[in-house]
This record gives structure tokens, sequence and C-alpha cells, in this order.
């Protein structure tokens, strides 16, 4: 193989044009794709499938702005392989409800004025419904007073430690924490 036949990254020619099959169950429909076998969960959603509501904040896992939920549990899709989700079930904001049909945790944030500019709310209110979903199951966090009660009561430092993997720039942080709040209080789905 001469020097001509490998790119910087090392890869041989005809590697770096390799895509694999995946089929990705994404807010209740079967999709199938052929990726690059290193394409980003982000990507597949926003590149291969059009959903656009799932932002692409730091690319590096530290906003929380790429934020879905993959079998229930909320994931910075940024961090994970499309290719590794192969059968699980994946929702984008787009597969929590629709204009005519807001989640209660949409409603709760249109309500609440929980955004300004905008562009993190979806990775919020992904991140948001799993959050709860994880308190509903007795998860404790580092801002838990007792962990081994089978419950958690939901105080407004626990819903702040809890997000604290997503990042709102405009600091709309109170009515954030307002909208949860309303959720948890109105029996969030």
């Amino acid at each position: 193989m001469s020097d001509t036949d490998v790119d910087v990254a090392g890869r041989s020619q005809g590697e770096t044009d390799r895509r694999l099959p995946v089929t990705l169950s994404v807010n209740g429909q079967a999709r199938q794709l052929e990726v690059d076998p290193r394409t980003s969960l982000l990507d597949a959603l926003r590149e291969h499938l059009r959903l656009g509501g799932t932002k692409k904040g730091c690319d590096h896992g530290q906003c929380g702005a790429c934020t879905v939920l993959v079998n229930g549990r909320r994931v910075n899709s940024c961090l994970s392989l499309a290719v590794m989700h192969e059968d699980d079930e994946i929702v984008t904001i787009e597969g929590l409800g629709d204009p005519e049909s807001l989640h209660p945790m949409q409603r709760a944030f249109v309500e609440r004025d929980g955004f300004q500019c905008g562009y993190c709310t979806p990775g919020q209110i992904c991140s948001a419904v799993g959050m709860l979903t994880e308190v509903a199951a007795g998860w404790p966090s580092h801002a838990t007073a007792d962990v081994a009660s089978p419950s958690v009561v939901l105080t407004d430092a626990e819903i702040r430690e809890r997000m604290s993997g997503n990042i709102c720039r405009c600091a709309a942080y109170p009515n954030i924490v307002a909208a949860i709040r309303d959720t948890a209080e109105g029996g969030a789905e």
C-alpha cells in the first residue's frame, strides 16, 4: 500500500466509505438507515432522519441540548453511536407531543415560560421527562436527603441537581424548575 492509499486518520482507502445498515425505532416508527459506524445518534437523528428538534450544542456531552430518551432513559445523543441502538425505543422532542396535543412537560414549559431563545428547550424537556421517571422509580441523586428511602421528595434542590447536565445559556432556570414542579404535581406521563 502506498502513502496515497492512507488518509490522515490512518484508514485505508475504502475503509472511509464503509456503511452499516441500522434500523432505529424513533418516535414509534421503524426507520432504516445506512450509516458510517462512527455516526452519532445525534447526527443520525438530525442529518439522516431530518428530526431537527434535537440540537447539537457542544457535541461533547457537556450541555444536554442533544438529550433524547432511549428506552425511557435520558441519553446525550452526541455521545452515543447510532449503530448501538438497533433494538432501542428512541423518543425525541417530536415524539413527545405535537402542537395539537402537547405532552404535559411541553405544556408546562409554555405556561411557565421555561425557555427564552429555545435552543436548549428540547433537551431540557426530554431530560425532565426522563428525570421524573427516575424520581418515580425512587432513584436517589446527590441532593437526595435520605438515599435509603424508597421514595424521593422532589424539592427544588433535587430538581436542580437532577437537571444539572442541561445548560441554559439564557438562565431560564427558575422557570424550568417551576415547569418541572408543575408537571410532577399534575401527574406527568
